[in-house]
């Protein structure tokens, strides 16, 4: 899943595509070297970002929705917490949902996807983006995220949603500490038992910098190597999956690892 910030301010500055040209060319280039899905936001959830206006959001996702859709057929999910947006984004071509708050922030996002069966992407995250890193706390991180998880797919099927439409992430970076996020890898398996496809977030995330630290925390820009190693790992754990911003360099590593292995790995 290749990541489309159409946005000015997320936290990986290269990441950003703030006009519909560059974002149509940032889209040619993932489909071009074998991104299976995109994934395209225009409100960032860096840790201490807010809302945008839900009119701001369809001015910068449904231009590019629309001009990726004049050229290809490739599965387009929005990453929004709002109905409005969502609604705006399907009509323009997009074909799931991915809600960072698991239906919560937006009471009608959950009738609206129910009602057009639409798949969606749960997303555990404690708090909102601007609040959520200030002072995140786990007595048993996978078991909780595991619990919550649970409740916001239970959730989901009681608004309507099939079960069969629905994905989960844990939410790497999302109100967690370092030790939580490595929890969350080492835990895969452990989260696949939940019986539904795992999509894992952890490109160029501050958790790599900080395990990559020689002296000082790496920036984003730094962080490919470290990202493509959690997309192996990741990879090899069964996460059905991958969210990443480097799309070209995390496919020659799954097909390397395929050929090492022996087996298909079928991440996306």
């Amino acid at each position: 899943m290749g990541i489309l910030n159409c946005t000015p301010d997320s936290f990986y500055a290269s990441s950003r595509s703030v006009t519909v040209d560059q974002a149509v060319a940032a889209a040619r280039r993932m489909i071009d070297t074998g991104a299976d899905m995109l994934d395209i936001g225009g409100e960032s959830s860096r840790p201490g970002s807010d809302y945008v206006s839900a009119g701001q959001e369809i001015e910068r996702v449904v231009p590019v929705i629309s001009a990726v859709r004049e050229f290809s057929d490739i599965p387009i999910s929005v990453d929004t917490r709002k109905r409005v947006v969502a609604e705006a984004a399907v009509a323009a071509g997009a074909d799931l949902i991915n809600d960072i708050s698991a239906l919560r922030d937006d009471p009608e996002l959950a009738a609206f996807a129910a009602d057009r069966e639409l798949p969606v992407i749960l997303m555990h995250m404690r708090g909102t983006p601007r609040t959520m890193q200030l002072n995140p706390c786990y007595e048993d991180t996978l078991g909780e995220i595991c619990a919550e998880l649970r409740q916001f797919a239970y959730a989901a099927q009681q608004s309507g949603i099939a079960r069969a439409q629905i994905l989960l992430d844990p939410g790497i970076g999302f109100g967690k500490r370092l030790q939580d996020n490595l929890a969350i890898l080492r835990g895969i398996a452990e989260l696949r038992e939940l019986g539904y496809p795992l999509v894992i977030g952890a490109s160029r995330k501050s958790f790599i910098g900080a395990l990559t630290d020689a002296g000082a925390p790496r920036p984003p820009e730094e962080r490919l190597a470290g990202s493509l190693a959690v997309h192996a790992i990741a990879a090899q754990a069964g996460a059905d999956i991958l969210r990443v911003h480097d799309v070209p360099e995390t496919v020659d590593v799954l097909r390397v690892l395929a050929e090492l292995t022996l087996s298909e790995v079928g991440v996306s």
